[in-house]
């Protein structure tokens, strides 16, 4: 009776993607009883023989396994509750299947399992022919099903049993009316334990009152299976914050309250940490104001133990030790390497595919970052050290300074680079971490300040427009003193991102670095776009576009706007990073923004921002030595003028139109930069009226003949300038050049890069551009094409051999 009468309260392993290993939950297990909980329900949709394949027994070998884990969680006094999916392809009716459902459940019995599930959600509610047959209704195949399996597993005092509508959205014509809940609730066995998720898939909140409905038509108290940090129904998202939105009051009201969590396991210790301080605040006598659960209260004490657990030299998937072991039990059946393309863990909509970050097997992930060899061979030697911290930030007006904003604060003085070498998270970046990446229906404060600065910077923008009438100069300096708070977010992001990477604990690194990644993408992205709006953006005087159209193109209605109180967290995708994008006027184009992150982390420090002339020399040098490397030696012209190669690949661009002009830099200084020019025709008239004769000036014809590959050079630039078709400049009237772009390990940074370069051309009115490209150069034009890049012209065509590469905008 004592086993009826107490609260479940624990983890749910329910969602769609590769299972936790054995590792990981052993140590789920050690969380679990350090924090009170008491229940572990065993319930990975991609364990093939819990859902697809249910009526395969377990082998040999995987009832050894499935026995551990059994004996594990019973020696950290949890209980184990074995649940099975049967609901896909059973045929209720079937005498057969039922005896296959009986022989799977009593094979796990004979393990020691006294605790089961049955578990029908996420189905069709059709039957067979057979089906409807032999039963009045759906309810009642499903009904029957469980009451006989319960009584021959012995009537176990915990045994659940999840319906089809597992929530009230879910329910016709609603909950109290439904007949598949009335006859669930009237021919269900009484000590049979049903489920529910609440109000919604995914319960911003769960309340007394909005339970009693349930509880009156299922004539029980329900359990909770908790989806609030479950994160399987969209690969961008993930969250790291407290269990709040419950009510500690509710335990008299239910039987229990499974919380079922993120897919990536180290992303679960502040909400299982949490969950452990609700359950303990509900089981106190004295009810104080101590006692009372307060969740950002239990946030800083989770935050507190997770420091040292964030610091720790552990190995990716919590191996105990660097031997090649074998992990999960079902971790082989796993269809997919990662999360599932079928819905998601009691979802009304479908997952998104999560690539790997690094390979399969349990002992590929690297135990430190890369050295980033193929970025710093090379380049590093003919590099200078920036120094000069201006030129790793733009410095606005108002702002901190430039060195502080470089996104190095305050370790160059500790004698090393920024990211080199294992590094502690500090407190700081742990909570910016989690306040990036906090709940589905909530941002943390670091996401709320990110997200209000960012809207009201691009709202405001015609105060620091390079053609805006006369302007306050209170008012410029309240947007350039904003802009810079939001600058330093951004920097401190790119610095959460490198101390990651550089960090002790690669499991941590393992299951967040994409999101991290990410978000360090955007901000990069979001960070270049602002310093460029300063003195650059056109204002609604354009002839070429109206400031205000454009970002009703892109959309003003943000993420948070979109969801209301009533929406699943799915109506909009992608978390901060999503609401991020949607903010750029590009934030459409979603295939420049979802990418794999790289196979191998890199800690390099990066910084995009708009180009200055001072940066001129470094590129000329940068791309000259670039030259020279594809060219296998030093070529006589670029001996006796070394400025040939610049002035032709970036002269015209930087000369010309500098406002479209974006640096790559490191923290060694530049390595890689992308033009661009808005409107093709005026660009090609005003390089023949001025870029044109400055050259033959400055490159005069030798009167002895010497240097014969110098006199070429003012018909290659004119040559460089092309003829293109009006019909082509008419869809695609600005350029992308890209002689500069690097060549990285991480090449979402060259694509960060370019996205950067697209969202200013598309600021200022731009409706498509195009680029030129050698049919040769296979990378390049791969590259493009993965952002949206279609070949809409060739050589053939032309009296030029490139290829012409365009994207709407």
């Amino acid at each position: 009776m004592e086993d009826r009468r107490q609260f479940l309260c624990g983890v749910v392993e329910g969602f769609y993607g590769r299972p936790w290993s054995m590792d990981q939950r052993k140590v789920l297990f050690q969380w679990m009883q350090r924090w009170g909980l008491n229940t572990y329900l065993y319930g990975p949709k991609d364990d093939l023989k819990h859902r697809l394949l249910w009526r395969e027994v377990y082998s040999p070998e995987e009832e050894g396994q499935l026995q551990t884990l059994i004996l594990e969680a019973e020696s950290r006094g949890l209980r184990f509750v074995y649940a099975l999916s049967p609901g896909q392809d059973i045929v209720f009716s079937s005498s057969c299947d039922l005896t296959l459902l009986k022989r799977k459940l009593r094979q796990v019995s004979d393990l020691g399992c006294q605790a089961f599930a049955i578990l029908f959600d996420d189905i069709d509610h059709s039957m067979c022919q057979a089906d409807r047959e032999a039963f009045a209704s759906f309810a009642h195949a499903q009904v029957t099903v469980t009451n006989e399996i319960y009584r021959f597993l012995g009537e176990p005092p915990v045994f659940l049993f999840c319906p089809t509508e597992y929530c009230g959205s879910l329910c016709s014509p609603s909950i109290s009316k439904s007949p598949y809940l009335q006859t669930v609730g009237e021919d269900l066995l009484p000590n049979i334990t049903v489920i529910w998720t609440g109000s919604k898939v995914i319960s911003r909140k769960l309340s007394v009152e909005c339970l009693a409905e349930v509880e009156s038509v299922l004539q029980r108290p329900p359990l909770i299976w908790d989806n609030l940090h479950a994160n399987d129904y969209d690969s961008r998202r993930l969250f790291l914050g407290p269990f709040k939105g419950r009510e500690p009051q509710l335990r008299s009201h239910l039987r229990g309250l499974l919380l079922n969590p993120n897919c990536e396991f180290e992303a679960n210790y502040i909400p299982l940490h949490t969950l452990g301080s609700w359950y303990r605040a509900g089981k106190e006598e004295v009810k104080d104001e101590e006692c009372e659960f307060c969740p950002d209260r239990a946030l800083s004490a989770a935050l507190h133990d997770w420091m040292e657990e964030l610091n720790q030299p552990l190995q990716a998937g919590r191996q105990s030790s660097r031997s090649d072991h074998r992990g999960s039990f079902p971790t082989s059946r796993c269809k997919t390497p990662d999360r599932s393309d079928g819905p998601s863990t009691f979802r009304g909509s479908h997952s998104v595919a999560k690539l790997p970050v690094f390979p399969l097997n349990s002992s590929s992930p690297p135990s430190s970052p890369t050295k980033d060899k193929g970025e710093s061979d090379g380049r590093e030697g003919g590099r200078r050290k920036s120094n000069h911290s201006s030129q790793f930030s733009q410095q606005l007006p108002g702002s901190r300074s430039a060195a502080s904003m470089g996104g190095c604060r305050g370790q160059r003085t500790q004698g090393r680079g920024p990211c080199s070498g294992k590094g502690l998270l500090s407190e700081s970046q742990v909570r910016l971490l989690v306040g990036l990446h906090y709940l589905p229906h909530e941002h943390g404060p670091a996401a709320q300040k990110l997200l209000q600065d960012l809207t009201w910077l691009k709202t405001n923008c015609h105060l620091v427009s390079s053609n805006s009438k006369k302007v306050a100069p209170q008012k410029v300096d309240e947007w350039r003193g904003r802009a810079s708070t939001f600058l330093s977010l951004c920097e401190d992001i790119a610095q959460l991102h490198c101390s990651v990477v550089g960090g002790n604990n690669r499991a941590v690194l393992y299951d967040l670095y994409p999101y991290v990644w990410d978000l360090r993408n955007m901000a990069l992205v979001a960070k270049a776009f602002i310093c460029w709006l300063d003195g650059r953006v056109l204002s609604d005087s354009s002839t070429l576009t109206s400031w205000r159209n454009c970002f009703h193109w892109c959309g003003k209605t943000t993420g948070a706007d979109l969801l209301g109180v009533d929406s699943e967290p799915w109506v909009f995708k992608g978390g901060v990073s999503g609401e991020v994008q949607m903010l750029l006027p590009i934030g459409s184009s979603s295939e420049l923004f979802t990418h794999p992150p790289p196979l191998f982390p890199t800690s390099r420090l990066y910084n995009i921002r708009p180009y200055h002339s001072k940066d001129k020399a470094e590129l000329y040098r940068m791309v000259r030595q670039l030259h020279l490397r594809t060219q296998g030696g030093v070529q006589e012209s670029t001996t006796a003028h070394p400025d040939v190669i610049g002035d032709r690949c970036l002269g015209p661009c930087l000369a010309l139109c500098p406002e479209y002009s974006f640096i790559l830099e490191d923290e060694l200084g530049v390595c890689g930069c992308v033009l661009g020019i808005l409107d093709v025709r005026s660009f090609a008239k005003r390089c023949q009226a001025s870029w044109i004769p400055a050259m033959r000036d400055k490159y005069p014809p030798k009167p002895n003949g010497a240097h014969p590959t110098t006199q070429d050079l003012i018909q290659l630039m004119e040559e460089d300038q092309g003829e293109y078709p009006d019909s082509l400049l008419y869809h695609f009237p600005s350029q992308l050049r890209l002689d500069a772009l690097p060549e990285l390990v991480d090449i979402s940074v060259s694509r960060t890069l370019l996205t950067a370069l697209l969202t200013a051309l598309k600021a200022n009115g731009s409706q498509g551009v195009f680029c030129e490209v050698q049919p040769t150069d296979r990378q390049r034009l791969e590259f493009l094409t993965k952002l949206g890049f279609l070949e809409i012209l060739r050589g053939e065509a032309r009296s030029r051999e490139g290829v012409v590469l365009g994207r709407l905008l």
